[in-house]
């Protein structure tokens, strides 16, 4: 009977120091641990996730020890997940500072590129130059057939995205002049409002270049084209930094991959092969208030 309890007592004592194992809680910062190697979430901007998507495959093929998940779900989803801790890095094309019920003093600011939005039509809608206030008119509602700008005689269906985007607050603030859209049908997903622009009749919304090709129409405002030369000197107006929010100054493999996020490779490389800008070509530095300088 001793012996029995003296085996009880033991096994006991070998489960409590089981489950009193040391704190697995990630860190301020820093990135959750997976057996030997390191998981990092990012999750938001759907403009920055295919730069994101193309940096952590690069990254990971040099350290196969680090899993690299990136999501969409919008600059807001970004802000407020990193805001609570639940990921490792915000994805946002706007300002925390911008977003209502962020601590931005809490978050560190990585900006990995620039990216320039586009007003996008369907092909077949006859338009490719308007000016900035009837672009203004389309999207309050005010322009609602395509021949009052010099198109066709086409109903104009307005594609906005959802309130939470960084997309569509960047839209508004700077290519609508901080006008509200019209009610419509949002989309959360850039690639859902490209597919539906380039197959719905009269269709507009607006996209991140990066999103850009031959199946849809960009416009031009006021004969000004989207492109790196005009965002550069802000001659076009329609752009936002791409954000990399951390809570906390990053640590460890998360720092790594942010460091790697600005390099060379990646500046050079993917954010010109996919439409962004390197944050260095820019001739003006513009902050959360919206002063140039």
């Amino acid at each position: 009977m001793k012996k029995l309890l003296a085996a009880l007592f033991v096994s006991s004592i070998l489960l409590a120091g089981c489950g009193s194992g040391g704190d697995t809680s990630n860190s301020s910062g820093g990135a959750s641990a997976s057996g030997s190697g390191t998981e990092i979430t990012a999750v938001g901007s759907t403009a920055l996730q295919p730069l994101v998507d193309a940096a952590q495959e690069s990254f990971t093929q040099n350290n196969p020890e680090v899993q690299i998940s990136v999501q969409g779900g919008g600059s807001g989803t970004g802000l407020s997940q990193i805001s609570e801790g639940a990921v490792e890095i915000g994805n946002s094309d706007v300002f925390a500072e911008e977003r209502e019920g962020i601590d931005a003093e809490q978050l560190v600011d990585h900006r990995v590129a620039v990216i320039g939005f586009a007003p996008v039509v369907n092909q077949d809608v006859g338009v490719e130059d308007i000016s900035k206030q009837e672009l203004i008119d389309i999207f309050t509602g005010k322009i609602t057939n395509w021949s009052e700008v010099g198109g066709e005689d086409q109903e104009i269906a307005v594609i906005n995205r959802a309130s939470g985007s960084g997309t569509r607050a960047t839209f508004e603030k700077w290519g609508l002049d901080g006008a509200e859209s019209i009610q419509s049908q949002e989309q959360d997903s850039s690639g859902t409002v490209k597919k539906i622009v380039a197959e719905t009749p009269g269709a507009i919304s607006y996209l991140a270049l990066s999103y850009l090709d031959d199946s849809l129409q960009a416009l031009k405002l006021d004969g000004v084209e989207a492109n790196e030369e005009t965002i550069a000197t802000n001659e076009w107006p329609i752009w936002s930094y791409e954000h990399m929010y951390t809570n906390g100054e990053p640590e460890g493999k998360l720092a790594e991959f942010l460091e790697y996020m600005t390099s060379d490779e990646i500046q050079e490389g993917p954010v010109k092969e996919l439409g962004y800008l390197p944050v260095t070509s820019m001739e003006i530095e513009r902050d959360a208030e919206g002063n140039v300088k």
